[in-house]
């Protein structure tokens, strides 16, 4: 939802830690990390970009450079991200047994429009295809880079987390939109003039 700069927000702290981190080790890599998450959350609030985005996002890389510094492993950078990829798949999927799929519960949230859908079983089900996307990918997410983190292949470690990122997170996305169109589409009121009387 950030766009073009909030892929650069998400993933510069990241790719420069990974970068240091090849080259120079690892305390080199964490100061780097922060440095950079701290520049970006300084020119967030510059912009006037969303103060409580960009807190968030410096708080992230700061608890993924602690874990790898107290650790002394620079894959335990990815801990962080690898479970809470599987928080967000084990609540995308519960929402859906529970009939309240989040991305509705997400949307609605975000447009204001109250969750009167609930009632709506077409919608409910459009939802629950996006929700089950966003599990499915979280899911991918956990699976993949939690083998990579157990069996200590830590380039392929760094490299999935980047591969596995936004470009999954942009095929999210796009399932996301046509599903809101659809929805918007279902919630419209009838056009007047196709009413027969």
């Amino acid at each position: 939802m950030g766009g073009l700069a909030g892929l650069v927000y998400s993933s510069l702290p990241t790719i420069v830690f990974i970068v240091v981190n090849l080259t120079l080790g690892l305390v080199p890599a964490v100061v780097v990390a922060i440095s950079a998450a701290t520049l970006i959350f300084l020119w967030r609030v510059r912009l006037r970009d969303s103060w409580r985005g960009a807190m968030l996002g410096l708080i992230g890389v700061g608890i993924c450079a602690a874990t790898a510094y107290v650790t002394g492993s620079a894959r335990a950078y990815f801990l962080y991200g690898i479970y809470g990829s599987l928080l967000y798949c084990a609540i995308f999927t519960v929402s859906i047994l529970v009939r309240l799929p989040m991305v509705g519960i997400i949307w609605s949230a975000l447009a204001g429009g109250g969750i009167a859908w609930r009632r709506n079983s077409a919608i409910i089900h459009r939802y629950d295809i996006a929700t089950a996307a966003w599990a499915l990918i979280y899911g991918g997410r956990f699976t993949v880079q939690s083998h990579f983190y157990r069996t200590g292949a830590d380039l392929w470690l760094a490299i999935a987390r980047l591969a596995m990122g936004w470009p999954l997170g942009a095929v999210g996305m796009f399932i996301t939109v046509l599903t809101i169109r659809r929805v918007d589409q279902l919630l419209a009121p009838a056009d007047p003039e196709q009413i027969v009387e």
